[in-house]
């Protein structure tokens, strides 16, 4: 395994982010015990949840599974960089979600009781709150930091001028600010090149994407769509039937390369230097041994340069549509 400074920090996380929001819903709690143990042997330090995570098994479902892999002790929460996230409704009243300080003091103690730890590596804005000032957002994180509660704060799903306002505002109290941004960026969306990964790069934020693969659209879907493998969901399939052509390309150039596409795609995104740790979601042993694959595949300049055409970028604004 490879590791990385998470942002402009000095706390050293794996390469790959073991994203856990399959747990529970999709995956059964000992198998999710048995990834998280088998990321671990693999060098894995760096977990994702989240405090809605669980679905059908209620939101928290998720993080109590953690907490109880946890609880089995031999070390497991030592050797993890624990991330996880405050934002959504937790119940239906009106101070159970958003950013305010009391709903960050009330869910960081109810997220710490769930997974069975008294602090948090990283936590995550799971979206920008609108109504919230960031000097009220600070200061909760602030007293969560001098409490030992938390390490570090980070942002996930921002655009650069929040990223930008957030850390203006950590600038003002003497706070570290944002260390991360954790948003939806692979080789079919490349939005965040516009804007946000620029801004993450200027104030010293590592970027951890979430679905690296776009829903399964860049791990072999042409292919295993025909073996009868997977059946696509609507949005996936819509997704699909509008990028087809770029599809068709990917798969044949990764037959090319004689790769699989999934590791490709994950490969593609350590290539990116503003890149920290692209999360994986697995929902089987197999999945994850396959994530792991990617960390040795070196794409070269040509390679690079193939999948740019397959899958166009943005160049930095204002460059992207201005001179």
């Amino acid at each position: 395994m490879e590791y990385t400074h998470l942002g402009r920090t000095g706390l050293s996380v794996s390469r790959l982010c073991l994203g856990t929001m399959n747990f529970g819903p999709q995956t059964s709690e000992p198998d999710s015990h048995s990834i998280m143990d088998s990321a671990h042997e693999n060098g894995i330090n760096f977990f994702d949840t989240a405090n809605v995570y669980g679905q059908d098994k209620g939101r928290g479902a998720t993080e109590e599974i953690v907490g109880r892999f946890f609880a089995k002790g031999d070390g497991r929460r030592e050797k993890t960089v624990l991330a996880t996230k405050v934002y959504g409704n937790m119940t239906e009243y009106p101070n159970d979600g958003k950013l305010s300080a009391l709903n960050i003091r009330r869910a960081l103690d109810a997220s710490l009781k769930r997974l069975q730890t008294d602090y948090v590596d990283l936590y995550q804005f799971h979206h920008v709150d609108r109504d919230t000032p960031w000097d009220e957002i600070w200061q909760a994180i602030d007293v969560a930091i001098q409490q030992g509660k938390i390490l570090y704060a980070g942002s996930s799903n921002f655009a650069g001028w929040h990223i930008a306002t957030a850390q203006e505002a950590a600038r003002k109290r003497n706070s570290v600010g944002l260390v991360s941004e954790q948003s939806l960026y692979n080789l079919l969306t490349r939005d965040l090149e516009l804007e946000v990964i620029p801004a993450a790069q200027a104030n010293g934020l590592g970027i951890i994407p979430w679905s690296p693969l776009q829903g399964g659209l860049l791990g072999g879907v042409l292919k295993k769509n025909s073996e009868g493998k997977r059946r696509l969901e609507s949005r996936s399939a819509e997704t699909l039937a509008s990028h087809r052509p770029q599809i068709e390309a990917y798969e044949a150039f990764a037959d090319e390369l004689g790769h699989e596409p999934g590791d490709i795609a994950l490969a593609w995104l350590l290539h990116q230097p503003a890149v920290t740790a692209p999360i994986v979601g697995p929902r089987t042993q197999g999945q994850l041994d396959s994530a792991l694959r990617a960390i040795d595949l070196k794409l070269d300049a040509a390679a690079l340069a193939r999948l740019d055409e397959i899958f166009p970028g943005k160049k930095p604004a204002p460059e992207q549509y201005a001179w």
